[in-house]
């Protein structure tokens, strides 16, 4: 097949993407690969310039600044971006769109379009924020564009139960819905030479990933923080407590880290799967999180478990002095992990691709 498939170069929606791609391409399908949100880094355009290498008749990237349907110009989120998707579906001769914007399942191009719903403005401030998102043209904005795209759609994906039960309580969604669990696959790591270390990654000023209650954490193990810590807006935010901030890493300096560390905290508030946590468990690291439900989901009994910083204190202290326990988590961790695969993921979408190509044709043909 030759799919159409979009992305942002914000955050974990990248991995997932590129991940998905590199699984289709090994499988001998073709994808035109656009990106949104701002100009991709260094790094993720090596990641795309390997993909052309590799397979240079069947794979195209096309980079576009173009906002996203979050972000505060989101007036521009389609009606820039859709002449571009329309002309690089037509000459690409796309048979499919894939979309992690949901805005596109309104796009008005003779294919099938499936959204993966990564996450969405009102879950987030409903599990993110003490109060509710103020009223505001931006916001009615973003809520047009996301029903208008859900509703259009021919199917909507999440990687989670919880993620498109909360998506449903906002939004009315079409008649095919389904949960794909996100994939990743990383090279073999070397898990023997470990600090005794915590690490933890994630944007420092979204609310979302939680990171303020490591302030009260009284931690023996040394806590790291990976990410982005200045906000566009409203600038440069400090790393929480004792914890020392390394700033964006790309991902094999990210990886490198994780292979180091004993010990990854996700102190998410809201995380409708989490690669991150996903990445640190397959390079060995013990994994602790937040206890809510799209992580209980996820990880079921196969991590540690905290409800605050003197549930996460105490974890710590016992995995700085039982190396039974730490080596035991770091186990567990690693054999749950190891399910979430890519080559699991890109068969489940390419079912439902194969299920949507098929049924459009058979709708062609009758007409």
């Amino acid at each position: 097949m030759r799919l159409l498939i979009t992305t942002d170069t914000v955050g974990g929606v990248w991995t997932f993407s590129k991940e998905l791609v590199r699984g289709l391409m090994e499988r001998g399908h073709s994808a035109a690969l656009v990106s949104l949100g701002r100009m991709p880094s260094h790094a993720q355009k090596n990641d795309c310039a390997l993909l052309a290498r590799q397979w240079p008749d069947r794979f195209w990237y096309v980079p576009s600044p173009a906002p996203l349907e979050w972000m505060e110009d989101n007036m521009r989120a389609l009606t820039e971006v859709a002449p571009l998707l329309a002309s690089v579906a037509d000459e690409f001769g796309a048979e499919l769109l894939h979309c992690s914007q949901f805005c596109f399942g309104a796009l008005d191009i003779p294919i099938p379009r499936i959204i993966t719903a990564h996450s969405d403005v009102m879950s987030w401030a409903e599990y993110s924020r003490s109060e509710p998102l103020p009223k505001s043209p931006w916001l009615e904005q973003y809520l047009g564009l996301v029903q208008n795209g859900l509703i259009r759609a021919e199917a909507v994906i999440a990687p989670t139960h919880w993620m498109l039960r909360n998506l449903s309580s906002y939004f009315a969604l079409p008649e095919k819905t389904e949960v794909i669990e996100n994939g990743r696959t990383i090279p073999q790591v070397n898990k023997r030479n470990r600090v005794l270390q915590a690490v933890s990654a994630g944007r420092v000023w979204d609310e979302a990933k939680g990171l303020s209650l490591l302030r009260g954490v009284d931690s023996p193990l040394p806590i790291f923080i990976a990410g982005e810590a200045r906000h566009d807006r409203t600038g440069l935010f400090e790393a929480p407590g004792k914890a020392h901030p390394l700033g964006v890493l790309d991902e094999n300096e990210l990886l490198s880290l994780f292979c180091r560390s004993a010990v990854y905290i996700c102190t998410s508030r809201y995380e409708p799967f989490g690669l991150a946590p996903l990445e640190a468990a397959l390079c060995g690291c013990a994994v602790v999180v937040r206890d809510i439900p799209s992580l209980r989901e996820v990880w079921g009994d196969a991590v540690l478990y905290f409800s605050d910083s003197a549930s996460l204190s105490a974890i710590l202290r016992e995995l700085n002095t039982n190396p039974d326990m730490l080596q035991a988590s770091q186990h567990n961790s690693f054999r749950r992990a190891q399910w979430f695969t890519r080559d699991r993921m890109v068969e489940r979408y390419l079912h439902l691709y194969r299920t949507l190509h098929a049924k459009e044709k058979e709708s062609v043909n009758v007409a």
